[in-house]
């Protein structure tokens, strides 16, 4: 029965759905004495050696690019570029005696199972149903691979040991059968000989040549499994398998036989009645048994939040979440964060929120879930942005928040047009907002915190063009008696302190650091990687000018001179204050409060930013400092790394962001 087969995570139907496809199912069964079977099995999941993290969000939108073509074919390929000299490819392919409904399951089965390969460069899966795999090359004509192709055998054997010979004779006829009328028909066949079940599937893209060539090498394969009763072969192009039971739907190759009614009148007639109440029974029970999983899903996932947390009022029932964004649909895409997908939604009430879709649900991500949840649950401040709730009972986690209108802020800083639209009171007001919410951060709750990841694509902008500081993913917290915590870095290059990029020692200072670096960026309207010609860096231009005092030329030409030019100059210097090598230089953002606020406190002068020396501002063709400013893109590069008492090892994550344990020093 199909739906015994789904796992868990992909029942989100409600009990009035079930029962109308109850309906469905019972009168489909008046017609056809089988039922379909999306055959969700894993067969085998294979995962390449080469890493890299700059996959996962790329990987993210191929899976929701072949989600939309797969709904109406059994075959899909999509390639996506993620720079210009590296490009993903990925392919599904459902066997033909599948429903498309089936095919949808099977594939959605696949997609929720692949992502274990990730960070690695390839994967694959087979399952009994369909296959699907990702590459970092062109693999859709690949019909056989050394390296590749790979088989499976079941686990009993033939009972009669005397029946050997015959039974070898007979797989090997099936197989040999079910080859050659695969190759006739299109890559796909199903045959029965003498109580072996047999079917074969090429992928569309293999051709007939690789589609024969590779059912010969799969076959041979799967004849070495005789004497088990039942044998896999599973090549680069296709999937050849035989069975004493019969596995395929009669919907495929040479069984397409519809059965109706015979001739026995008024008694099938009652039989099948019977039958389909019986139906209703079991769907009925089956909807009972669904919500008993889903209380007991939602009390496990309880069990791992703090106990202040159970009983909060920020819980969002899963469906509510589903609806409001009109099942997570792409045009109501708001953009992909550092662990998933966000979503604009409306709630019954009619208020508009963003939903942060998770991508993973494995325990390091639920704890990075919940890191999140219960740091800022309990923070509130007019530049934070608000979390209004979550979800923790459905198939994935989700996160609740208000819904800022005008996006983040470096759509505004590095956009032509929109940047033009920033005044200097704006930006004064945005700096002085995001450096009263990082200080509320450090001292004004009742544990520090430090965000780690603070950069202009984190700070969003409300209808007035008020800063609010956003993703918390990456926060940490520590007691009043710890000088630092020693961890893996985390964070976005060119944003992050020299002390905590080189040692992994992370203070407050950290963000003092990056916050000095988004205010630069703020005030001179270029990013803190993009290098100027003849000059470097946004620093290493900002510092030059402030050396020959002409520190009002780095702000942004956009501005032109409608500015307070004292005041200018003043921001400026706060924001290298802040971007100090000495971690102990730099000022608390309390104090950059103070400075920001105060026209008469007395700024102190800055010393030379990190990673500069007089060669590397006088070299005028010298691109490269420790700090990595030189990875010159459209967007500062993120990293990852994971890692106990600083030994590095690699995880996943998403947009290549560190997530990592800590230990206190």
């Amino acid at each position: 029965m199909i739906f015994l087969h789904l796992p868990p995570k992909l029942i989100t139907i409600n009990l009035q759905s079930w029962l109308f496809l109850s309906l469905i199912y019972s009168a489909s069964f008046l017609f056809s004495l089988s039922l379909s079977d999306p055959r969700i099995t894993q067969s085998g999941l294979y995962c390449g050696n080469s890493k890299s993290t700059v996959l996962i969000p790329t990987f993210t939108k191929e899976m929701e690019t072949l989600s939309q073509l797969i709904t109406t074919s059994h075959f899909a390929t999509n390639n996506l570029n993620h720079s210009s000299t590296l490009t993903f490819y990925a392919l599904a392919q459902c066997h033909e005696d599948l429903s498309q409904t089936d095919c949808l399951l099977c594939y959605a089965a696949s997609r929720t199972k692949l992502p274990r390969c990730l960070p690695s460069l390839s994967g694959r899966i087979y399952l009994d149903g369909c296959f699907l795999r990702y590459d970092n090359y062109s693999f859709y004509q690949e019909s056989v691979s050394s390296s590749f192709d790979t088989f499976k055998c079941g686990n009993e054997y033939l009972d009669d040991d005397d029946k050997h010979l015959e039974f070898l004779t007979r797989v090997g006829y099936a197989v040999g059968n079910v080859t050659i009328k695969a190759v006739e028909n299109r890559g796909f066949a199903v045959v029965n000989v003498d109580g072996i079940y047999a079917l074969a599937q090429c992928w569309d893209s293999v051709g007939r040549d690789g589609c024969r060539g590779c059912l010969e090498m799969a076959g041979k394969a799967a004849r070495g499994c005789v004497p088990k009763k039942e044998g896999r072969g599973m090549n680069a192009g296709c999937y050849l398998r035989y069975s004493t039971d019969k596995f395929y739907d009669n919907g495929g190759g040479d069984e397409r036989n519809a059965r109706g009614f015979s001739g026995l009148g008024i008694a099938i007639a009652v039989v099948l009645a019977t039958a389909a109440c019986l139906m209703l029974s079991i769907f009925a029970a089956y909807a009972s048994y669904v919500r008993l999983l889903k209380a007991k899903r939602e009390r496990n996932n309880l069990g791992k939040v703090p106990f202040s947390f159970n009983k909060s009022s920020l819980n969002f029932k899963y469906e509510i979440l589903e609806k409001a964004t009109d099942f997570f649909s792409p045009s109501r895409k708001l953009g992909q964060g550092g662990a998933g997908s966000v979503f604009i939604g409306t709630l019954p009430n009619g208020e508009t929120v963003a939903v942060k879709r998770l991508i993973f649900n494995t325990r390091q991500w639920v704890d990075e879930f919940f890191n999140e949840v219960n740091l800022i649950s309990g923070i509130q401040h007019k530049n934070l942005v608000k979390l209004l709730g979550c979800s923790i009972e459905g198939p994935e986690s989700l996160l609740v928040y208000e819904h800022v209108r005008n996006k983040s802020l470096d759509q505004f800083l590095f956009d032509k047009t929109k940047r033009r639209t920033l005044n200097w009171k704006q930006r004064f007001k945005i700096i002085l907002g995001t450096a009263e919410g990082l200080a509320y951060l450090h001292g004004g709750s009742q544990v520090r915190i430090i965000h780690r990841d603070i950069k202009s694509s984190n700070v969003l902008l409300d209808d007035n063009l008020n800063p609010k500081i956003a993703d918390f993913g990456l926060v940490r917290c520590f007691g009043a008696d710890k000088s630092h915590l020693s961890t893996g870095i985390a964070g976005t290059i060119g944003y992050m302190a020299p002390e905590y990029l080189i040692r992994g020692q992370l203070t407050d200072k950290a963000d003092v650091y990056s916050f000095g670096v988004l205010v630069l960026e703020i005030l001179g309207g270029k990013r803190c990687n993009a290098f100027v010609e003849n000059s470097g860096s946004l620093l290493q231009t900002v510092w030059r000018l402030y050396r020959s005092n002409r520190l009002v030329d780095a702000v942004d030409p956009c501005l032109r001179d409608e500015f307070p030019t004292r005041e200018a100059s003043c921001v400026l210097q706060i924001g290298l204050l802040c971007t100090q090598a000495s971690a102990a230089l730099r000022p608390s953002m309390a104090q950059v409060v103070h400075f920001l606020t105060n026209n008469d406190c007395e700024i102190p002068p800055p010393n030379q930013p990190p990673y500069m020396n007089t060669s590397l501002l006088e070299t005028e063709n010298s691109r490269w400092s420790y700090s990595m400013n030189s990875l010159v893109s459209n967007g500062p590069p993120e990293v990852e790394a994971s890692s106990t008492s600083m030994e590095s090892s690699s995880t996943h994550g998403s947009n290549g962001q560190i997530r990592s344990e800590e230990s206190s020093a």
